[in-house]
């Protein structure tokens, strides 16, 4: 039987999935492990694991720097999406270059570059279209994004976990369902696991954590 973790462990992640997803992850881990200390931080930018002394950082998106070890928790895409009453107003884009001439909420979140929306083909994996967008509104926090695109104010380009919800209320409509953005849910950390029994305990904890949120989610 493996032993029980004891100590500190020092979590990071973004601000709405931290908040939304990660949060209650990790509430569940120290229940489990009550010799556990978990301290969780959420921010608005990139992160030097190693530097700054974090065991973890919980990330959305595949762009991840060679020099960290990544474990993937689960499979995951951002979608174009805005509502009814923009739609109203504005003819939906009918190719990812088109979004150039419309109003998008445009989040400057952590790595991710801003402004710049690259996207994948959903069956043609290979087929790739980058686009430069604006709008009048722009936020470094996604759940005020989300906001203002269920308020009518343009086109959001969000994680499915974070839309899925008024996605099947209909208080979202999907745009250009062919299109995406590949972003899976990454555990992320300096360095070799085997050394740390809290590191691993908590590896596992997640993944199996996310895997079975990911499944409440299809």
């Amino acid at each position: 039987m493996r032993a029980e973790p004891r100590g500190a462990l020092r979590v990071c992640s973004s601000f709405g999935f931290g908040r939304r997803h990660v949060a209650p992850a990790l509430a569940a881990l120290a229940r489990a492990c009550p010799r556990l200390t978990v301290r969780f931080e959420v921010l608005d930018r990139l992160v030097d694991i190693a530097a700054e002394g974090y065991d973890l950082d919980i990330r959305v998106g595949d762009e991840i720097a060679p020099q960290w070890v990544a474990h993937r928790l689960a499979a995951n895409h951002r979608v174009l999406c805005a509502a009814p009453d923009y739609l109203a107003r504005r003819e939906p884009p009918r190719s990812p270059a088109e979004l150039a001439g419309h109003d998008c909420l445009v989040v400057r979140e952590r790595d991710h570059p801003f402004g710049v929306w690259r996207l994948q083909h959903a069956q043609q994996g290979e087929r790739e279209q980058t686009v430069r967008v604006t709008g009048p509104l722009s936020t470094n926090h996604g759940e005020i994004a989300v906001d203002w695109a269920l308020q009518g104010h343009g086109i959001v380009l969000r994680s499915l976990w974070d839309v899925a919800a008024p996605l099947a209320e209909g208080r979202l409509v999907q745009l250009l369902p062919d299109w995406r953005q590949n972003a899976s849910i990454w555990a992320v950390h300096a360095g070799r696991a085997d050394g740390s029994a809290r590191l691993r305990v908590a590896l596992d904890f997640l993944a199996d954590w996310f895997a079975r949120s990911a499944q409440l989610r299809m």
